[in-house]
Formats: structure tokens, C-alpha cells, sequence
């Protein structure tokens, strides 16, 4: 039984290792090695007592063939530095090139025009990486799916600029082209709602930490969220309060800047900003002009109302 792959780098006389352990091209080695793990206890003979015979031949190939030289190359230091060299040298030449690239399916076509393609990059490889190899029949099919994603990265970081997503090729069949796009959908809709559940419980408990006057948790929380979604505005907001009550208002004012830029009508930052400007006025000993009040702002404020008062109203304890 003879395993061959002629998508994303594998199209280009490139074995993609990554795909293979489906890690992000810049995964290091603990990362590397807690991936192999996985997989190889999911190819052991022990976990496919109940397999079919077919399966169990299919389970050992994958494995000598695929994911031990995968996990062999990217846990050596000298071989990883190596095989990184190539991509990002064949990521160049790709764009020097205008090479015209197919790509097959709907994800890697969503990251070809995504703005944010570091964040859905990762997203969707955490989230094929779940239920890679539970189906060893279609796990040749997922490989080649992350590869496609991978060339698509590393393209982009290397200046490629799609003007817009590029089109499916010509699909055998209308049966087969159908369920495929179906599929994909899935993975891109699971992915994205894996992530903001993500980051609404980081900021959730963060939230509660704020409440609770624990700021130092509170910061570790919004920077594990911002980690995931550095384009959010209320991480930054959030964690800008958190540096302002920390009496750090340079850090502060950083990401209420951030959180402005992102969202200029987020209330949190811009009053996170008013307080840096008064604090940094009675430093100085001068006034502070502020702009005139909003028909929102000349509402009174009802003191520890909600998450935006409590932050801002009352004596730090």
C-alpha cells in the first residue's frame, strides 16, 4: 500500500513534516514532541486491537512512513533549522515567482485572503489536529488539507498578497465537490467558534478576578486571550484597566491605545485614557483639558454598576 500526497508542499517535491504531526510551522519542541506522543499512541498495535486488518497495515504505514521521519526531522535541532531554511526559501520563491497556486480546499482558501491569517492559521491547525488521525482512511486527505494551509502561510508571511481567495479547481464530480466544500465549512465554523468560546472564558474569568481586586491572575488571563486574538479590542481594554489599577499607566495607556485603534468607540479604553490624563495632570501639576462630554457620559454614573463601574468607581483595595 503506497501513500502519496500532491497537495499544498507535497506538490512541490517538499515532504510538508508539519502537516504530517499537523503543528504550526514555527511549533518548537516540546510542542513537536507532545504532538508525536498523541499520535503515535494513536497508531500503536495496541490501540488498534479492534481495527481491521486493513487499518492495522494502514496504522503501521503511517506511522514508519509518515509520522516517525516527521517527528525523527523535527526534534533535531540541526535537521529542524534546516528543513525551516528550505520553506522559508521556497515561501520566497513562490511569490518572487507569481507562481499560480490550485488550492483544493476551502480552508487554505479562506486563509489565502484572510486579514488575520496568523490567528486563523493557528486556529484551524489546533482545531484539525483534534481529529486528525481518527479516521485513518481520511487521514492521508487531512495531511494534504494542512498542507494546503501550510503553503498558504508560508506564502502570506512572505509578502504574497492574494486580491482575493483563489478558486477551487475544476471538481470531478458535483456529488464529491459538494460534500468536500460542506466539510471544510465544518472545519473553518468549528475552529472559529472554538475560539471565541476561547476567548470569552478568558475574559470571563478574568472579569471576575477584576472583581476580586486579583489583578496579577486577572493580567495572565488577557494575555493568554490576546495571545489568540491580538485584534480584539476588549482584551486590550480589559488589560490596560488591570495595568492601570496596578499604578502602570505606561503599559496602560499601550493598550488602551491598541484597544482604541482597533474599536474607536470602546467606552472602557477611552476612559482608561481619561484617568492616565488626569493622574498624569496632578503629577505635573496641571489641567487637564477634556473633551466635551457625550449625551452617553452626561448621564450620571451609579457607582460600582456593573463591570465598567466597578473597574473605574471606588477606592482601590
Amino acid at each position: 500500500m503506497s501513500i502519496k500526497i500532491e497537495r499544498g508542499l507535497f506538490k512541490f517535491d517538499s515532504i510538508d513534516y508539519h502537516a504530517v504531526l499537523c503543528v504550526a510551522v514555527d511549533a518548537d519542541v516540546k510542542e513537536i514532541r507532545k504532538r508525536y506522543l498523541n499520535i503515535a499512541r494513536r497508531l500503536h498495535p495496541d490501540s488498534c486491537a479492534s481495527a481491521s486488518a486493513e487499518e492495522k497495515q494502514l496504522a503501521g504505514e503511517l506511522l514508519s512512513k509518515l509520522v516517525n521521519p516527521a517527528y525523527e526531522k523535527l526534534s533535531q535541532e540541526r535537521t529542524r533549522t534546516e528543513y525551516m531554511v528550505v520553506l522559508s526559501q521556497m515561501g520566497k520563491r513562490l511569490v518572487q515567482e507569481s507562481a499560480s497556486v490550485d488550492l483544493s480546499s476551502d480552508p487554505a482558501r479562506q486563509l489565502a485572503g484572510s486579514p488575520n491569517v496568523e490567528q486563523l492559521y493557528r486556529t484551524m491547525i489546533l482545531k484539525i489536529a483534534e481529529t486528525q488521525y481518527d479516521s485513518l482512511t481520511k487521514a492521508v486527505q487531512i495531511i494534504s488539507y494542512v498542507s494546503e494551509l501550510n503553503l498558504v502561510y508560508l506564502m502570506r508571511t512572505a509578502g504574497k498578497k492574494f486580491d482575493k481567495a483563489p478558486p477551487p479547481p475544476p471538481a470531478p464530480s458535483k456529488v464529491t465537490s459538494k460534500n468536500s466544500e460542506n466539510a471544510d465549512t465544518k472545519i473553518l465554523q468549528s475552529a472559529a467558534s472554538k475560539e471565541e468560546a476561547s476567548i470569552n472564558n478568558y475574559l470571563r474569568r478574568a472579569q471576575e478576578l477584576m472583581t476580586k481586586n486579583q489583578f496579577a491572575q486577572a493580567r495572565v488571563e488577557l494575555q493568554d486571550a490576546i495571545k489568540l486574538a491580538p485584534n480584539n479590542s476588549r482584551c486590550h481594554s480589559l488589560i490596560g484597566v488591570v495595568y492601570l489599577k496596578q499604578n502602570q499607566t505606561t503599559m496602560a495607556k499601550v493598550h488602551f491605545d491598541r484597544a482604541l485603534q482597533l474599536d474607536p468607540n470602546d467606552q472602557m479604553a477611552s476612559e482608561g485614557k481619561r484617568k492616565i490624563e488626569q493622574v498624569m495632570g496632578q503629577k505635573s501639576g496641571t489641567a487637564v483639558k477634556t473633551a466635551p462630554p457625550t449625551q452617553a457620559s452626561k448621564q450620571p454614573e451609579k457607582s460600582g454598576g456593573g463591570l465598567f463601574g466597578g473597574l473605574f468607581g471606588g477606592k482601590k483595595k
